[in-house]
């Protein structure tokens, strides 16, 4: 993975007109606490997606369930890079696909919600879910034997990564069905020929897992272009590490998310606008 870049601190920062639009306050004022805490909450995983190149463009999605009996999610309004969004300018839609709210006026893109519509129906627990088309991600999804456990970063997904074959661009909603069942009970899943996809409880926890397994996928595809034979740990090994993940206390803690809230305060406090 490319090292993490900050944004341009020189000039006048550049916005989408949309966004230059937004009264301040405006939005947070017409939500309830809950839901613009998880709002911020979201733009910061955008925000942070774009620190670490996680991003193709305006193309691909995180979206987060929003607190309370309605079943609707947030996810980004079509048109604005990663590093753009904020908590006033994701769109509020229902699961079928119907806008409740959007500030900006952008709307969004529909592969995006046939992806994470039929996660967020699926599984009500997982609160958080993220897709990405990243080269590492991409390449490993390619190869026919998938994720190898040749780093630490890989095994922690021993004996919990789905996998999802290829059926084009993600616009029938009869894939919807597929996805899911090829998901199963697991939280990280490669869709072949495609791309990565995390859920989580939280959104610092689908951040995690997708940071960790692209690490994953770009430490196999630095390692099989150096040409030498792989040295593969046992099967043992494997389940093992993923056991010691699945136990380290700190994560329920969000440690890693509250430095990285923290990183993104320093450089652009502006996500949570």
């Amino acid at each position: 993975m490319n090292a993490p870049h900050a944004p341009a601190t020189t000039g006048e920062a550049a916005t989408h007109p949309a966004l230059a639009a937004l009264a301040a306050g405006s939005v947070r004022a017409r939500v309830s606490a809950q839901e613009w805490d998880a709002r911020v909450d979201l733009a910061a995983c955008y925000r942070c997606a774009a620190l670490y190149r996680m991003t193709d463009l305006i193309y691909t999605h995180i979206s987060a369930r929003v607190p309370g009996p309605q079943h609707h999610f947030l996810i980004n309004g079509f048109g604005l890079t990663w590093d753009e969004i904020t908590a006033s300018s994701l769109v509020k839609v229902t699961l079928d696909g119907e806008i409740v709210d959007d500030p900006a006026g952008l709307g969004i893109n529909r592969a995006g919600y046939v992806i994470h519509s039929a996660v967020h129906r699926a599984r009500p627990e997982l609160n958080c879910v993220m897709h990405t088309h990243t080269a590492a991600g991409i390449a490993v999804s390619a190869q026919e034997h998938g994720l190898l456990p040749i780093s630490q970063h890989a095994m922690r997904f021993t004996g919990s990564l789905a996998y999802h074959d290829y059926e084009g661009v993600a616009l029938d909603l009869d894939e919807q069905q597929r996805l899911t069942r090829d998901l199963g009970t697991h939280k990280a899943m490669i869709l072949r020929n495609h791309g990565l996809l995390t859920a989580g409880e939280t959104v610092a926890e689908a951040f995690d897992l997708m940071y960790y397994l692209e690490r994953a996928c770009t430490a196999q595809i630095d390692a099989l272009a150096g040409g030498a034979k792989l040295r593969i740990p046992s099967p043992e090994v494997a389940a093992k590490v993923a056991g010691q993940f699945r136990n380290l206390p700190y994560k329920k803690k969000q440690t890693e998310w509250h430095a990285l809230r923290r990183t993104l305060d320093r450089l652009d406090p502006g996500y949570r606008d």
